[in-house]
């Protein structure tokens, strides 16, 4: 049974001199349901449970060991379909009528040029009488390569931590934040007693300097007048999206030179683990040498106070999740649980999963998962967003795009927040 199934189908066409457009989009694939990823994942538990008891009677079989990690991808591919599902279902984005990539179809030229192919008619300017498609002058331009108007893209992992942090936009070149620790001293006294000077409140700061981001790509002006694709468009999303991956690796390793703070820095150990007036972002123990432990996620969940736990989620990385996915607590059942309603994440211990690209892997000494608020955590400070400098004089024939964004971050409150750290031994 194949467990993955398409989101989308789109028919592609394009047009030289004569253009022969898609008739009809590809009939989509029935997208991934949760039925489905509820049957994987039943399928992962029986085809684990096997592996431990082959691993019990020394008896290990490679091949159940590979039909597991083969049902363990599947279970991850599932699951991200099925969120991308909801969210564009959510979003509302509909479309009808055939396209091509995002250039809808020409039904009125398309009618025309079957009706010439079919019946010779040539009445309709567009298409013209051809003899044969070997000889252009005889009729081959007529039948013209199709190509497709868009341009495919290499795969960029963006980091959702500008999305589950908390941003604000600033006015002015920095941001400084005012902490208390609340050390107000106090005590019992009798009536009459002597009433000595108490404890003080001190007050803290943490600043936030905004780093530069920039990209300056050229396109000769020939190919911006004469491309058939909107080269300016094409390459703002590109710039765009180049960006949000930058900024999302600064937001969790950053160092903070012409950058963000990484939230990773903050934990105890990291670099700046004594720059908040509260102190680092508390680490715990895995539990075990190089792995993760059900026991070790439990304790990271249940050391966080509980005045944060209602907006906690765990942040890991793919490789990482998929390690977790094979867990159980104490009474054989598993941690990990797959999103059974449409909308609702996925989930490890009760707690939903945020899938963190750039999130360190699982290794001794790493710390390979978050736990806690990211909103109440980690704070990003936009200064101005993306300003584009069209520049056509610099570099002539060359038309520069200057590209820049101001953006910092750091962690705007430790307490909210937990770390796993991997053992280096049991």
């Amino acid at each position: 049974m194949n467990m993955m199934t398409n989101l989308r189908g789109t028919a592609a066409t394009g047009r030289g001199l004569v253009a022969v457009r898609a008739e009809a989009p590809a009939t989509p694939k029935a997208p991934a349901s949760i039925p489905e990823l509820a049957t994987a994942f039943e399928a992962f538990k029986a085809t684990h449970t096997q592996q431990l008891e082959e691993i019990k009677s020394g008896k290990t079989d490679v091949l159940t060991t590979d039909k597991l990690e083969t049902i363990n991808a599947a279970l991850t591919e599932l699951q991200t379909a099925v969120d991308e599902q909801a969210a564009i279902t959510a979003a509302a984005k509909l479309g009808d009528g055939a396209v091509i990539g995002d250039i809808k179809a020409d039904p009125e030229y398309t009618a025309a040029f079957k009706a010439h192919m079919r019946r010779g008619d040539n009445t309709t300017p567009e298409v013209q009488a051809a003899m044969q498609k070997g000889t252009d002058a005889d009729g081959g331009y007529l039948a013209p390569i199709e190509w497709d108007r868009t341009i495919g893209e290499k795969l960029k992992r963006i980091s959702p931590m500008r999305a589950e942090s908390r941003v604000i936009a600033i006015s002015t070149a920095g941001f400084k934040k005012f902490f208390s620790d609340r050390n107000v001293g106090s005590g019992w006294v009798g009536e009459t007693a002597s009433r000595p000077a108490t404890s003080t409140p001190q007050i803290g700061t943490v600043s936030f300097e905004p780093g530069e981001l920039y990209a300056n790509p050229a396109i000769s002006q020939g190919l911006l007048d004469d491309a058939a694709v909107d080269l300016e468009q094409w390459l703002a999303s590109e710039v765009e999206t180049e960006f949000a991956r930058q900024e999302g690796i600064a937001f969790l390793s950053g160092d903070g030179s012409n950058k963000p703070h990484g939230i990773l820095t903050y934990v105890e150990g990291g670099a700046n683990a004594a720059r908040h007036p509260y102190g680092a972002i508390k680490t715990l123990n895995s539990g075990a040498a190089a792995a993760f432990t059900g026991d070790g996620f439990l304790d990271l969940m249940y050391d966080l106070p509980s005045e944060f736990a209602a907006n906690a989620k765990l942040y890991i990385n793919r490789l990482a999740m998929g390690a977790a996915r094979k867990l159980k607590d104490g009474q054989g059942n598993y941690l990990w649980q797959p999103s059974y309603v449409s909308g609702q994440p996925q989930s490890l211990g009760g707690a939903p999963v945020v899938e963190m690209t750039d999130m360190p892997a699982v290794a001794a000494g790493n710390i390979a998962a978050l736990y806690g608020d990211m909103e109440a955590t980690y704070l990003v400070v936009d200064r101005i967003g993306i300003r584009v400098l069209r520049d056509p004089y610099t570099n002539k024939p060359f038309v520069h795009f200057y590209t820049t964004k101001r953006v910092g971050g750091g962690v705007h409150n430790p307490e909210p927040m937990r770390a796993l750290k991997i053992a280096a031994n049991a």
